[in-house]
């Protein structure tokens, strides 16, 4: 399964490289296809001697393959995009009653959801309780993994996992993938259910500093909410990024 963090890593990669194009005209010509790699890889070769690349390091360039693999995945971000700006039409009602109940526009929340799960198509197949299990008697992280592990029985009390829930590796459930102490603090029903994992996004973010109507771009007040949602620096700006993008402006400063 493609993680969210992977999807993320390509999908911010891919928003850079949008900013990077047509940055430099006397560059190695760049290609959308496989067919003009090898003629880029002499160019580029030729460019990186000049600027003093020893000849180890550009003989293992010119071994290099062209990734197809890595292009299927990078492209994920203008489809996640793409895909988010359809969803905010067909799906009117519904982020217009989170926006109003939580303050939080569909941008950040649709590419939350396309990031995690490929909009719920890639949600895991793992058994949530004996991965967590696995983790909390593993020697590496067993403190924050026994509170997870707490957490999942009592939602197994509370009937609202059961000992067959699947999800992730590391025990994330749902169309957003809420780890279970998250499901306890935040969650507003069974998240296999799109409006419910958004709604509980939505809640999540705004209890960690949510506030209506302030942008979310690096730098602006909200940012630190998608900063608390996960740590890693290419995930929180592959939101933001992609977030500002559905939303076409909203949801940013007026400055922007």
């Amino acid at each position: 399964m493609i993680t969210g963090r992977e999807i993320a890593t390509a999908a911010f990669t891919a928003l850079a490289a949008l900013a990077c194009l047509g940055s430099d005209a006397d560059a190695a010509q760049c290609g959308s296809t496989a067919a003009g790699f090898d003629t880029w890889k002499r160019e580029f070769a030729e460019e990186a001697s000049v600027k003093g690349t020893g000849a180890k390091a550009v003989a293992a360039l010119m071994q290099t393959n062209y990734a197809s693999a890595t292009i299927a995945a990078d492209r994920r971000a203008s489809t996640i995009v793409a895909r988010g700006r359809a969803l905010k039409q067909s799906q009117a009602a519904l982020f217009a009653s989170i926006l109003q109940r939580y303050g939080v526009p569909p941008g950040p929340l649709i590419a939350i959801w396309g990031m995690e799960t490929g909009f719920g198509s890639q949600r895991g197949n793992q058994n949530m309780l004996s991965s967590i299990a696995t983790l909390a008697y593993d020697c590496r992280r067993p403190e924050f993994f026994t509170e997870q592990l707490y957490a999942a029985l009592k939602l197994i009390d509370r009937g609202a996992l059961s000992a067959n829930t699947r999800g992730s590796m590391h025990g994330e459930v749902g169309q957003t993938q809420f780890m279970p102490n998250n499901i306890l603090s935040y969650g507003t029903g069974n998240l296999d259910v799109a409006a419910n994992a958004l709604n509980s996004t939505a809640n999540f973010l705004k209890a960690h500093g949510w506030r209506a109507g302030a942008g979310y771009q690096p730098g602006e007040a909200n940012f630190a909410a998608i900063e608390a949602w996960n740590a890693a620096a290419v995930y929180q700006r592959a939101i933001a990024l992609m977030g500002r993008q559905i939303d076409g402006g909203e949801g940013t400063s007026a400055a922007r």
